[in-house]
């Protein structure tokens, strides 16, 4: 199979593969003061915030954004989402909306999202805002595109704060062509500008985040700050490959996180498969802390069999997850669905 077609197949096959009806089991009924995985028996690139005495949830659905609002996310199996924008037909974001995030920023609400206008390489980011205090009420408004001047094929924002200044990090191409996926870095002046240029700050290197290659690719980084350290963990391989799996940077010695120097790759992935747990391709993760603040877990999807790649058999699943003595997360690996599991503390 020539290079070019093999591209154009893997970008027919992402963008066919969001949209494809699931056939996962449904969520199982769990025994009191437990809970069990999936937590939906479809959701891709998971995301979740806490604000105030709630958790607010969002998953790629392909032609829309949709936000669910719990008192425990273990809930969301029972609870109905409220769709919050989807986009007109004809635009340069109307197709293939992916890997919503949603950020409380300055007293309001922002959602980035992935969209393009149908072909893979028209994906870009793009912002909304609301200033109501709920997220899934009042009205959101569209702020236009984030982007560096290069305006390159840009996936999977994440917006974080460190060290007094705010920061978006995602995963976008070099140049015009889908060889690889690399993560850039860049400072925001406002929650929808970016301001100078973008900056490298990792590309896939090693076997592991090389899977399913050409495109070799590192995508879906978010943020993970602990003991006044930061940490990026971000998704490697191609997700179409069971061996998609998390890989982690560490920004070293407190540094300037445009620094691409500054950031350490963790030679080994820190999240793999494991089969017997009906975890295949676990990755593209978010995190929160329990209700009472005293656990941290981490959110991610998987596929419950081989070879389902990236459409909508991805389920969300979460597990608790503790600090080594080198200060770094240590994540074990994928539970097995419907194994009853405690609730997070405080629920």
């Amino acid at each position: 199979m020539k290079f070019a077609f093999k591209l154009l197949w893997l970008g027919l096959v992402l963008i066919t593969c969001r949209q494809t009806e699931s056939t996962v089991d449904p969520v199982p009924v769990s025994p009191a003061g437990t809970f069990t995985n999936p937590l939906l028996n479809s959701g891709p690139d998971p995301w979740v915030v806490r604000q105030g005495d709630w958790y607010y949830y969002c998953h790629t659905v392909g032609d829309r954004v949709q936000l669910w609002k719990v008192k425990n996310l273990t809930d969301l199996s029972e609870t109905e989402p409220k769709t919050v924008w989807k986009p007109a037909d004809g635009l340069p974001y109307s197709r293939n909306v992916w890997a919503p995030e949603l950020h409380l920023l300055d007293g309001k609400w922002y959602l980035y999202v992935t969209a393009g206008a149908g072909d893979v390489s028209t994906q870009r980011l793009w912002v909304l805002e609301n200033a109501s205090a709920d997220p899934t009420e009042g009205e959101w408004t569209f702020k236009g595109q984030l982007t560096t001047a290069d305006n390159r094929y840009a996936i999977d924002a994440n917006v974080f704060e460190f060290g007094g200044k705010r920061y978006a990090v995602w995963s976008g191409w070099e140049g015009s062509e889908n060889v690889a996926q690399n993560l850039y870095i860049a400072r925001m002046s406002n929650p929808w500008t970016l301001e100078g240029p973008r900056v490298l700050i990792a590309k896939p290197e090693y076997d592991w985040e090389r899977q399913g290659a050409p495109p070799a690719v590192d995508e879906g980084p978010e943020a993970l700050q602990h003991a006044g350290r930061l940490f990026m963990v971000f998704s490697a391989s191609g997700c179409w490959s069971d061996d998609y799996a998390l890989g982690l940077l560490t920004l070293t010695d407190n540094g300037d996180p445009l620094n691409p120097n500054a950031w350490k790759k963790t030679p080994q992935p820190v999240f793999t498969k494991a089969p017997d747990a009906r975890a295949f391709g676990p990755g593209h993760c978010s995190f929160f802390r329990s209700p009472d603040g005293k656990e941290d877990w981490i959110l991610y999807h998987a596929n419950p069999l081989s070879g389902q790649g990236c459409g909508n058999n991805r389920s969300p699943r979460m597990q608790k997850f503790t600090w080594g003595p080198d200060g770094t997360p240590q994540f074990g690996r994928p539970v097995k669905t419907g194994e009853p599991l405690p609730l997070p503390s405080g629920s």
